[in-house]
């Protein structure tokens, strides 16, 4: 069942990156493997479930946010107002909204709200700024593990309990090899980007940079108002502006429309268009990725991957940083795999000649990585939506840049 299930995860890797339709080949390749599994419901149950995901009110506000952008013109002023400055200084646009998505991601510890409220402002102004859509929004996903210097993440506090000492003397351990990590993925990035010549001459209509246009200052600040409240609110500075991203998205297409003075139906219209585009375009492809995970369930895949990673002490450090970090990958979240082996594993780690807090850090810090390369991560599958991408093709992108900074994150925690 293992190398079956092994050899229908393979098949599907290669489906998608020969560009089959995403979403049918997650569903159909799911649900072959519940049938196999014995265990053909799974596969629907999993579909029903994801219909009521959590990300669905993030991805579709803030991609009716976006299309409400778009009519108003407001996307094109604040895009002319930065094009003067990112033309002189094209070379730091893309390390620059990774380390700025990063910051987000830190207030907003939802890699998936932060790539939805980052990348509705983010990656149109990159486009705008003639950089390849894919690489727009490899730049945004590349910075979203900025969640790991937030004490509120769920895994800061669990290996903290372990270890028996405070959240943040758990986050002053790894928040150097995080930085570092991020660097080394932005460098990365940025690299990849001007050798593969994505970095600049792309043009995307709808958002080509106007000569002579006359900027409305008030305009260019609408696309970003969501981003400030939300910022505003998870960092406390305006506790009134605690609230979630798709509250912040509706006063944010509410300002527009005060500001810019639009006929309100068409907006209103816009706005739930941009929600409907979403459901079909991102979140048809989340519920495709859930069946296809239901599928490894039941077939093992994941538990079998999990056990061979625990069952495995002599080989404990690799396990701790590859493991999480591979399972992240294939699945799209490396909640589980981290879980499991701080859980397991970490309160044993000076058996290990180790620390709990260095061994939960590297096993977290593992699994953000490869949830932040995989192609079917909420996150990843936003940020597609709005560049209008194969999710593969960011994963591409993010490929060589996370697996440096695993590399480079790993031998600084281990040390």
């Amino acid at each position: 069942m293992l190398i079956l299930g092994c050899i229908l995860v393979l098949i599907t890797l290669a489906l998608l990156i020969k560009r089959y339709e995403a979403r049918m080949v997650l569903i159909g390749a799911g649900i072959v493997m519940c049938i196999c599994a014995g265990n053909p419901m799974a596969s629907l149950n999993a579909f029903a479930k994801g219909m009521g995901s959590g990300m669905i009110s993030s991805a579709c506000s803030s991609m009716g946010f976006a299309l409400v952008m778009r009519f108003t013109g407001c996307d094109k002023h604040l895009i002319n107002f930065l094009a003067k400055i990112l033309t002189k200084v094209n070379m730091l646009i893309i390390p620059g909204v990774v380390l700025a998505t990063y910051a987000v991601n830190i207030a907003l510890p939802s890699a998936a709200g932060t790539s939805a409220a980052a990348g509705a402002i983010f990656i149109p102004i990159m486009m705008g700024a003639g950089v390849h859509p894919a690489m727009a929004a490899a730049a945004v996903k590349c910075g979203t593990y900025g969640s790991m210097l937030n004490p509120g993440l769920a895994h800061n506090p669990f290996v903290a309990k372990i270890a028996g000492v405070d959240v943040m003397d758990v986050i002053a351990f790894h928040y150097h090899a995080n930085i570092a990590s991020l660097i080394v993925a932005a460098i990365a990035i940025t690299a990849i980007a001007f050798i593969t010549k994505e970095n600049k001459g792309h043009v995307v209509e709808g958002l080509e940079m106007e000569e002579n246009f006359k900027i409305n200052p008030l305009y260019a600040l609408m696309p970003i108002v969501p981003i400030v409240i939300l910022l505003l609110g998870a960092t406390k500075i305006v506790p009134a502006f605690k609230m979630g991203v798709a509250q912040a998205m509706v006063i944010g297409a509410l300002l527009a429309l005060i500001v810019t003075r639009t006929n309100p139906a068409a907006l209103t219209k816009s706005f739930f268009d941009g929600m409907g585009k979403a459901y079909a375009d991102i979140i048809g492809i989340i519920l495709a990725a859930g069946v296809f995970v239901a599928g490894m369930n039941a077939m093992g895949l994941v538990k079998a991957f999990t056990n061979a990673m625990l069952n495995n002490p002599a080989i404990v450090k690799l396990c701790a940083a590859v493991g999480p970090f591979l399972l992240g990958v294939i699945v799209g979240s490396g909640d589980a795999a981290t879980f499991a082996f701080n859980e397991a594993i970490t309160p044993h780690a000076a058996e290990f000649g180790m620390t709990p807090v260095q061994m939960g850090s590297m096993a977290t810090l593992g699994g953000t990585l490869g949830r932040t390369m995989s192609p079917i991560a909420g996150a990843t599958i936003i940020v597609a939506g709005i560049a209008g991408v194969n999710p593969m093709e960011i994963a591409k992108r993010n490929t060589i840049p996370m697996i440096l900074a695993m590399i480079v994150g790993m031998f600084i925690l281990a040390m």
